[in-house]
């Protein structure tokens, strides 16, 4: 006798499932997966304010992320030593507000470099990306940004690149045990300032879980074909930096008083299919004082210039 198989209330069909799959529940938030995030760098935001009030800034110009800076300062790198509760405390913050940190800019490996020849020096960078990958997860950051510096206050040679190299095959094979990505920034200096240049230590490295995070505004001013660069390193490719710069000046230079092609370069990034996290990299004046809501304007104004550029991208 052929037995008539009762399906259980909570079955879905294809349909449903496909559209539920279409969404991302975050904090409580329905967040599509269609449209590209828009999240803003920390530094953005003055010093002078919390956690919660960078927070509430965020959310009220419109950003869905934050990207947390982790530098050379003992300030920020005090980070990396967080309680269980100071970082469930920041975690629930996040969720409570509908919003995430996606990334972290770990640029506290230029005082502490994988080449530096100070062995302590080079001891502490190690334990710098141990940190900062377990800060991440247990944060829920999906990716940490990597300064392609072998050493910055220190001589270049062989010897700091192949040390380089090494540092760089040990972040990954730490990132994967705990499923956190790692991605090069196109920097403001030589060494890894084009996407070409950087895929010789991506390729040196042959991790999955490193790859490129692009700053279109420091790739700008290492070549002349930065439309090129972006469809060489696609694949690579995990988030965008925007960012103004002129030639010599990678910092604090006003969106449209640059050099960098904004509508060439969105053009590019739209035919190449990109779907990924943008994030707008800027700096607050922290010798002035600002009040929350003039914080708001700034970095508002910064978005919706950089959005009429992309064509609505975000």
């Amino acid at each position: 006798m052929s037995q008539c198989i009762r399906q259980p209330a909570f079955f879905f069909s294809l349909k449903r499932i496909h559209i539920l799959a279409s969404v991302l529940v975050f904090g409580g938030k329905m967040y599509s997966l269609k449209k590209n995030a828009i999240g803003i760098y920390e530094k953005a935001i003055p010093n002078s304010y919390d956690w919660a009030t960078k927070i509430k800034i965020a959310k009220m110009a419109g950003f869905d992320f934050i990207e947390m800076s982790v530098d050379e300062s003992d300030e920020r790198l005090n980070r990396l030593y967080w309680s269980k509760e100071q970082r469930s405390y920041l975690r629930n913050l996040l969720f409570e507000n509908d919003m995430y940190i996606n990334s972290i800019c770990l640029s506290g490996h230029r005082r502490f470099p994988f080449g530096s020849k100070d062995k302590e020096k080079q001891a502490r960078a190690y334990d710098i990306m141990d940190r900062c990958i377990s800060l991440a997860r247990d944060l829920g950051v999906r990716n940490i940004q990597l300064a392609g510096y072998d050493v910055y206050y220190e001589e270049s040679d062989e010897k700091t690149l192949a040390d380089f190299v090494k540092g760089l095959k040990y972040s990954a094979d730490q990132a994967m045990k705990a499923g956190v990505m790692l991605s090069i920034e196109i920097m403001d200096t030589h060494l890894c300032g084009t996407i070409s240049r950087t895929l010789k230590y991506i390729e040196d490295v042959d991790s999955k879980w490193l790859n490129i995070y692009p700053d279109i505004g420091n790739l700008s001013q290492w070549t002349n074909e930065p439309e090129k660069e972006l469809e060489l390193g696609f694949k690579y490719i995990v988030g965008l930096h925007l960012k103004d710069t002129k030639p010599g000046i990678f910092k604090n230079v006003p969106f449209g008083e640059g050099t960098v092609n904004f509508e060439k370069l969105f053009n590019k990034i739209n035919e190449l299919g990109f779907v990924g996290p943008y994030l707008i990299e800027m700096w607050a004046d922290n010798a002035v004082f600002e009040t929350e809501e003039e914080v708001v304007e700034r970095i508002s104004a910064a978005k919706s210039w950089l959005s009429n550029k992309s064509k609505g991208a975000f």
